[in-house]
């Protein structure tokens, strides 16, 4: 099993760049209008906790995001720039 480098705290990187287990905080949403508009339905705003529970693989990003797991795929999770918590 390959353990990945983790990235400096105080860099931005895209959610699906961030390994399982890990807390984050959301620091810009890329992509047009609707897909601004649906993440920040979700609860993917600035400023926001995330902690990434499964992101293992190839399939789908399993988030926790203001106490419900949201399955999010990597190119979505790619628009969502965080920074780590921990």
């Amino acid at each position: 099993m390959s353990m990945m480098a983790m990235p400096r705290r105080n860099m931005p990187l895209p959610l699906s760049a961030v390994p399982s287990n890990t807390a984050v905080v959301v620091v810009s949403v890329l992509g047009g209008m609707g897909v601004r508009q649906r993440l920040a339905e979700l609860g993917f705003v600035p400023g926001t906790i995330i902690k990434i529970i499964n992101s293992v693989g190839r399939g789908p990003i399993i988030v926790e995001v203001r106490g419900s797991r949201i399955g999010l795929g990597r190119g979505l999770a790619n628009k969502i720039l965080v920074q780590l918590l921990s």
